[in-house]
């Protein structure tokens, strides 16, 4: 049996570009395997590319609770290279989560939601107990110091586009 390799390959490549939307994902990588004998064997590995963030995370923790206590806070710093805001927060361990700012109103210190945080360009914007920070309502269950909670952050990048980011919060026990 005799074959084109170069052929082949061209063949191959054609499908993995009309692979670039499916499972294997936007950056597929086309590998070709000449086997000894008469047969090639083509195979397909998903591209190892250094991940881009729209926004990075940094010292993301969630105060830890006790046995029937249903709300607590999240906390991080997050800086958006190209200027965002984050718009919405969700996870597994609670009902709903919203996007909270402490701040003085008179001689009163208020606690109210907001729609979004703007992240301009390259700047920290700091989630800390008394300023922003994330509230997780109706826990499903107690947490505790050392776990890891997944929160999924989104975001409206400069251009528009939403992106979503999950991010590991280490819980704290209470008083840290």
């Amino acid at each position: 049996m005799s074959f084109d390799v170069n052929t082949s390959l061209r063949k191959a490549a054609r499908g993995a570009a009309g692979l670039a939307g499916s499972a294997l994902g936007a950056a597929s990588v086309l590998s070709a395997v000449l086997a000894v004998g008469s047969a090639a064997v083509l195979t397909f590995a998903p591209a190892v590319q250094a991940q881009t963030h729209a926004v990075q995370a940094a010292g993301v923790w969630i105060r830890g609770t006790v046995p029937g206590q249903d709300s607590t806070g999240a906390f991080l710093t997050l800086t958006a290279k190209d200027g965002a805001a984050l718009v919405g927060v969700s996870t597994p361990a609670a009902g709903s989560a919203e996007i909270h700012e402490m701040k003085m109103e008179g001689s009163t210190m208020r606690m109210r939601a907001v729609k979004q945080v703007e992240l301009p360009a390259g700047q920290a914007v700091e989630f800390k107990p008394g300023g922003y920070h994330i509230m997780l309502l109706d826990l499903k269950r107690e947490l505790k110091a050392g776990e890891k909670i997944p929160l999924t952050l989104s975001f409206v990048q400069a251009g528009g586009k939403t992106v979503k980011e999950q991010v590991q919060a280490e819980v704290r026990a209470l008083g840290k």
